[in-house]
């Protein structure tokens, strides 16, 4: 009688809770630069506003991004390396020089909100676990001293690996050897500084892992089932929201239910390796589009249904010089020139309407001019970056056509892939020619910053582009 009285309490306490109307969270993008062909940041800036995108995350403090974000009205999350932990814990003086020429430098013109102190330093290969909470410290005086502490909050995003126990979310609990020594004092200033926790979640990797035990619906916020906890009996309709929601016991799990939390990353790759399981365009595009959907109406998680869910996608582009698997080059929103990867709504008018589509979709735009056909998973091509300075590109076109003995036969005069003769359509197919040449490997689509790889088949006219063998 008493665990049918304390799940009908239970219940009740979720019912209400869900009749409280509550504001729509917010939506952010995580600016990453590790590629040698992207926009300058004034046309980045340019295409956020586009977009109607006002919040952006940086991974550094980088002096032509922060000027070019200025009286942008877009708020702007900055960090602190990884590599500069140990100096600022050891040295208040530099915690206070790095505040003055990264932060008072450009604020208020540029709308910092928040500082990002280290990024998920639990999984550092430089084991920098022991420097984070000083670090946060040294920077917190400093902006104390700035008169910049209450405008200015102070965090660190942490990776969902930092849970020991993630399922079901009830059980949620961080890692033992991680509690005393950081996560206690870490939540502590949290606390007293009316911060947040920041937390790198991305129900991708638990899918691709578990695909025959985790419903890919699930997983990309689609119609299905739900999943019953089995530990307070709330329904969870979406793997994200479990993950959150195990953080949020992890934390009440150690007596700290009243800090706040933001997901400052969480994507889904649109390509990647043949064992990467449900890497493709329509998955991401259904993830992301779904998710942002689910923020902009309102309401948090089953366990926090009153607290609104505050989100940075990752990423805006692909960035092309990012190490590891394919999938880590790949989960922008969109391509160096600019062109959406796939549709979603970014903005609360379009997520009323709007559906998220793939790239090939009838109505949407396409990485370059022409048609595009499907792919097989794990087909890519290579085209050249229509915003590359021309001589750029005739250059690389000279090479790959040239000492890259590419095969160009077909752009010359009179060829099936001469029209259309632009530097553009020519350099698109040497390059892809080249690349398909050096069975795709890595670097071989780069040219300087004059091209990238796209995942859709480019074509122009009765012009189409093959693949590697």
């Amino acid at each position: 009688m008493a665990s049918q009285a304390f799940y009908l309490l239970v219940s009740i306490i979720v019912l209400l809770s869900a009749i409280v109307v509550s504001g729509s969270g917010s939506v952010g993008i995580n600016y990453g630069r590790v590629a040698n062909n992207l926009p300058s940041p004034e046309k980045v800036v340019e295409l956020l506003k586009s977009q109607g995108i006002n919040k952006v995350k940086l991974y550094d403090t980088d002096a032509t991004v922060l000027t070019a974000l200025a009286d942008s009205g877009i708020t702007v999350v900055v960090a602190l390396p990884n590599e500069l932990l140990s100096s600022t814990a050891a040295d208040q003086s530099f915690a206070d020089n790095w505040v003055e020429a990264n932060i008072t430098k450009f604020y208020p013109k540029t709308k910092i909100e928040a500082i990002a102190v280290g990024n998920e330093v639990f999984v550092d290969p430089a084991n920098t676990t022991k420097y984070l909470v000083p670090a946060m410290k040294n920077i917190h005086a400093s902006l104390v001293k700035s008169k910049l502490d209450s405008a200015i909050k102070i965090s660190s995003p942490i990776a969902f690996s930092a849970l020991k126990t993630s399922y079901p979310s009830s059980a949620g609990s961080f890692k033992p050897e991680l509690i005393e020594p950081v996560i206690k004092p870490m939540l502590d200033f949290l606390k007293q500084t009316g911060s947040y926790l920041m937390v790198n979640a991305y129900p991708f990797f638990a899918y691709s892992a578990n695909s025959d035990q985790i419903s890919l619906d699930y997983a990309l916020f689609k119609d299905n089932p739900g999943v019953v906890d089995s530990g307070n009996g709330l329904k969870y309709s979406s793997l994200l929201e479990a993950q959150i929601d195990a953080v949020f016991a992890a934390m009440s799990a150690i007596k700290y239910d009243d800090v706040k939390m933001v997901v400052t990353e969480t994507g889904w790759p649109s390509m990647g390796d043949e064992d990467e399981i449900g890497a493709s365009e329509p998955n991401a595009a259904s993830y992301n589009g779904n998710l942002v959907r689910k923020v902009l109406t309102g309401n948090g998680t089953p366990l926090r249904p009153q607290d609104p869910l505050n989100v940075y996608l990752f990423a805006l582009f692909n960035e092309n010089k990012k190490p590891g698997p394919t999938s880590e080059r790949n989960y922008g929103l969109f391509y160096p020139n600019e062109q959406k990867v796939y549709n979603i709504p970014l903005t609360k008018e379009e997520a009323k309407t709007g559906q998220s589509t793939p790239v090939n979709s009838n109505t949407s735009q396409v990485p370059v001019a022409g048609e595009v056909s499907k792919a097989k998973v794990g087909q890519t091509w290579c085209v050249a970056n229509g915003k590359a300075d021309e001589k750029k590109l005739q250059a690389a076109l000279d090479y790959a056509c040239g000492e890259g003995k590419a095969d160009c036969s077909p752009i010359q005069p009179g060829a099936t892939c001469y029209n259309p003769n632009t530097l553009e359509a020519h350099a698109s197919y040497a390059f892809n020619s080249y690349y398909q040449k050096n069975t795709r490997a890595t670097g071989t689509c780069e040219f300087g910053g004059a091209a990238y790889v796209v995942s859709q088949r480019p074509t122009y006219g009765s012009c189409e582009f093959p693949t590697g063998h």
